[in-house]
């Protein structure tokens, strides 16, 4: 597994029908190392906070895998690294297969996968497709992202070590099919509450499904 690209992007306006909004999606990647910090990549920032950053997003990951796939599906070709919006694009880490909780030596930073990503309307955008959004829930090609358990500097070409991993964590695929497609499924639902480092925006609605269930 390794460190493909390393993207950044400060926020620039758009033009959203007759509104301008301002995103951070439009990022490029850059040479050299980078520091990772708590909430964020020096030279990154994101614009709506909201719903973006914070330390249970601070870092996004994409699988260089999907980049194919995506402009196949929507008749697109030429991406550049980094047009998923993703600060790191990686190469060997699928959604199926990573696992909430699941730690990785990235160059000196130690990362820890918080969560699934849920495209926004921006995703929508950038992509320039209206069918994007349904094609990434569909699919599960969501990319995930990291809290940072230890700071220090990532670049391009960097090796990704697993350093710990919970082997009865749900994986990224089975929280995102659970909040989107199998939202009443006990046992999953059960497995994801029980996971101390799934982030808190996707533990609290599963919590609040486990109550309605239990309750009948």
């Amino acid at each position: 597994m390794q460190v493909l690209a390393l993207s950044v992007a400060r926020p620039v306006e758009i033009e959203y029908g007759s509104r301008k909004i301002s995103t951070g999606f439009y990022k490029s990647a850059v040479e050299g190392p980078r520091m990772v910090r708590e909430t964020n990549i020096d030279g990154d920032q994101q614009a709506d906070l909201t719903v973006h950053g914070g330390p249970h997003k601070a870092v996004y990951a994409f699988p260089a895998e999907h980049y194919e796939f995506y402009q196949n599906q929507l008749g697109q070709s030429g991406y550049a690294f980094g047009h998923f919006g993703e600060n790191l694009t990686t190469e060997g880490m699928l959604e199926t297969e990573v696992r909430i909780g699941d730690r990785y030596q990235i160059g000196e930073a130690l990362l820890e996968v918080s969560q699934p990503r849920s495209p926004c309307f921006k995703f929508g955008i950038r992509m320039g497709v209206r069918e994007a959004i349904k094609t990434c829930l569909a699919s599960a090609r969501t990319g995930f992202y990291f809290r940072v358990i230890s700071e220090g500097s990532v670049e391009a070409g960097d090796a990704i070590e697993l350093a710990h991993r919970d082997n009865g964590a749900p994986s990224v695929t089975a929280v995102h099919n659970l909040y989107y497609h199998e939202k009443l499924n006990e046992e999953s639902l059960v497995q994801a509450v029980g996971c101390q480092a799934l982030a808190p925006g996707f533990k609290d609605e599963f919590i609040e499904r486990l109550k309605i269930l239990q309750a009948k």
